[in-house]
C-alpha cells in the first residue's frame, strides 16, 4: 500500500515507487496536455471585475477542497486530529435550511449535495456567520454533488447573475437570495432551480487567503489562455502563460478575478476559477502534500476559521464520507457551469444571465438519477 492509500486517498493497486519529483514532472506534462485540449471553451458574458467576488470564489474553492481533504484523509493515521481541528475551528450555522414542507425529498441512493456560498461583503462578521438576511450577496455559488458510489464528484458553478425565480420575491439574480432571506432562502432557491435537495451548507469569508495558499506552497493551475491581469494592482500586472502557472497569494487572486482581458468576460473568469479549484485539489492530494502532515494541518488551520457550516457537517460526517472517498482522484471530479442561454436585460434594466431551461431540466433529471457524469457526456464530453 502506498502513502496515498495509507492516508485514505488513492487505490491500493496504484502503488508506485516513483519519487515525488518525478510525479510532479508527470503532472506538469499532463496539465500542459490538458491546456492544449481545452482551447476554445470560452462563453460570452458581460460583468465588471469585483475584488470581493474573487476573494469569495477563492474562499469557496478552498473550503471545498478542505471538505474533500478532511473527508479523504479520514482513514489516515492523523484523521482524529484533523477532525478535531475542523470542529474546533469552524463556525456552526444553526439555521441553514428552509422549512421541510415543499423541499425536494432526500436522495434515497446515498448521493450527497453540498451548497458552497461566498459573500461579496467583508462587512458584519456576525451576520455572515449566522447566515441571516443582510445586504450581503452570495457572489459565488457552487454545488458539490458526490455520487452515491463515491467514485465521482461534480462541482457546478452557478453564474452569479443567473435570472431565476426567488421564492416569495419574484424573479431576480440568484445571488440576491442570500441578501433577502439568508441561507434558508438561498438553499430554497437553488433547490427550486435544480430540483435536488441540498444536504449541507458551507458559507465562506475570505480573510486569510494568502495564508491558505502559502500553506500549500502555491498551486499549479492550467490556464487555457495567455493573458495579463492588472485588476489587483495596475502598477504591477501579473502575466500568465497558456499552460501551467504557479500561483500564490496575489497572483492567484488576480488570476481568478480577471475578466477584462477576455472577449467572453465573466464566463471565462468562471472557467479560470474552476481551473484554480482543480489546481488546489490536485496540489492537496499530491504525494508531496499528503506525506507532509505539517502541510495538511497548516492548510486546514488556515482554512477552517473562515468556514461556517451547517450543524450536521461536523467531523463525524466528514469521517464517514471519507470512508467512501478513499479512491477519489482529481480526475474523478468534474467541473462545469449550470447551463446558460446567453445574457440579456431584465425589465428593470439589470444586466442578467439567462438560464438554459431545457438543459437545466436535463440536469435536474441527472441529479435526481445520480447521473451527472452521464449528463456531461451527453452534452459533448466532460471538460
Amino acid at each position: 500500500m502506498d502513502d496515498l492509500s495509507a492516508l485514505g486517498l488513492g487505490r491500493d493497486d496504484d502503488a508506485t515507487d516513483t519519487s515525488s519529483s518525478d510525479t510532479e514532472r508527470e503532472q506538469h506534462a499532463e496539465r500542459e496536455q490538458r491546456a492544449e485540449g481545452d482551447e476554445g471553451r470560452g462563453r460570452r458574458g458581460r460583468r465588471r471585475p469585483h475584488s470581493r467576488a474573487a476573494r469569495a470564489l477563492i474562499g469557496v474553492s478552498l473550503a471545498l477542497v478542505a471538505l474533500l481533504v478532511v473527508a479523504g484523509v479520514a482513514a489516515g493515521g492523523f484523521a482524529l486530529h484533523l477532525a478535531s481541528s475542523w470542529d474546533d475551528a469552524t463556525t456552526t450555522l444553526d439555521d441553514a435550511f428552509p422549512a421541510d414542507a415543499g423541499r425536494p425529498a432526500p436522495a434515497d441512493d446515498g448521493s450527497l449535495n453540498v451548497l458552497l456560498m461566498g459573500s461579496d461583503s467583508r462587512g458584519d462578521e456576525t451576520t455572515l456567520d449566522d447566515g441571516s438576511p443582510s445586504d450581503q450577496r452570495t457572489d459565488t455559488m457552487m454545488l458539490l454533488h458526490v455520487d452515491a458510489d463515491r467514485q465521482h464528484a461534480s462541482v457546478m458553478s452557478v453564474m452569479r447573475d443567473l435570472w431565476v425565480p426567488i421564492p416569495g420575491r419574484g424573479e431576480g439574480k440568484i445571488n440576491s437570495a442570500f441578501a433577502h432571506g439568508g441561507s434558508p432562502l438561498a438553499v430554497q432557491t437553488v433547490e427550486q432551480l435544480l430540483g435536488a435537495r441540498v444536504d449541507h451548507v458551507a458559507i465562506i469569508d475570505f480573510e486569510g487567503f494568502a495564508d491558505m495558499t502559502t500553506a500549500l506552497g502555491g498551486v499549479d493551475v492550467v490556464s487555457e489562455k495567455a493573458f495579463r491581469s492588472a485588476s489587483s494592482d495596475p502598477g504591477s500586472p501579473h502575466e500568465y502563460v497558456r499552460g501551467v502557472n504557479h500561483l500564490e497569494g496575489d497572483s492567484a487572486l488576480a488570476f481568478v478575478r480577471e475578466r477584462s482581458a477576455f472577449a467572453d468576460a465573466d464566463f471565462q473568469r468562471v472557467e479560470n476559477q474552476q481551473a484554480f479549484l482543480d489546481g488546489v485539489l490536485r496540489t492537496l492530494v499530491s504525494r508531496a502534500t499528503l506525506t507532509d502532515p505539517t502541510r495538511v494541518t497548516g492548510f486546514l488551520a488556515a482554512t477552517a476559521p473562515h468556514v461556517t457550516v451547517d450543524a450536521d457537517l461536523d467531523a463525524g460526517t466528514l469521517v464517514a464520507l471519507g470512508a467512501g472517498l478513499r479512491g477519489l482522484r482529481p480526475d474523478d471530479v468534474d467541473f462545469f457551469t449550470v447551463p446558460t442561454a446567453g445574457t440579456g436585460t431584465s425589465a428593470d434594466g439589470q444586466s442578467i444571465v439567462l438560464p438554459d431551461d431545457a438543459a437545466i431540466s436535463q440536469l435536474r433529471d441527472a441529479l435526481r438519477d445520480d447521473q451527472v457524469r452521464g449528463f456531461l457526456d451527453a452534452r459533448g464530453g466532460r471538460p
